[in-house]
């Protein structure tokens, strides 16, 4: 029997919000929500009417053409940042220039609804940057471990050629050789000249 492949039993809205997530991290979704949102008080106030009472108050100004476009305008912005986020500089400062301009165009911005939604948003697109892929962590590779050089117990021989400290005292012996032979030690000087006979050497001789 086969195991079950992760997110086979699952259910499907689970599913959908785990693709959601993904997907909502890769754009500046609240970014383009908020300037989305922004759009709307913008566009409809100034065509609303407020009934109080039998008393109808017509919201609507002389540039209710300007606020619809403005509205329009935002919402068509708000979109793009989903769905196109390399645009998301150019679409959060014209989303801020909007709002500015809607505040005396359109009731104050939508009564400072729509204002502070836009300029929000418009202030999140641009500040907004995707997120870096993170870096696999590799094992650190395991220290090499270094065999000690095995030591020779045999000593080598005293005559060796290789050996230097053979051949320092082969020159030391060399070189006390002849001292040795003119020393004191010498039984047959017979020139006299010896100052350990403390004779001539013919009054030995005779």
């Amino acid at each position: 029997m086969s195991a079950a492949s992760p997110g086979q039993n699952e259910h499907y809205l689970t599913v959908f919000r785990r693709h959601f997530r993904t997907w909502r991290g890769d754009r500046p979704f609240w970014a383009g929500l908020f300037v989305l949102l922004g759009g709307f008080p913008i566009a409809y106030f100034p065509y609303a009417n407020l009934q109080l009472g039998h008393l109808t108050l017509a919201m609507s100004t002389t540039a209710g053409a300007g606020s619809l476009i403005i509205g329009v305008l935002l919402v068509v912005l708000g979109v793009s940042l989903w769905f196109q986020k390399h645009v998301r500089t150019f679409a959060g400062v014209a989303a801020i220039l909007l709002a500015l301009v809607s505040i005396p165009v359109s009731n104050l911005g939508g009564f400072l609804i729509g204002f502070l939604f836009a300029m929000i948003g418009g202030a999140m697109a641009v500040s907004w940057v995707p997120g870096e892929p993170a870096e696999e962590q590799r094992p650190a590779p395991a220290p090499r471990s270094e065999a000690p050089e095995p030591v020779s117990d045999v000593p080598a021989p005293h005559g060796d050629a290789s050996d230097p400290l053979s051949k320092g005292e082969a020159s030391e012996s060399a070189a006390a050789g002849p001292a040795a032979a003119n020393g004191v030690g010498e039984p047959n000087d017979l020139s006299g000249t010896s100052p350990s006979n403390g004779a001539n050497g013919r009054q030995s001789a005779g």
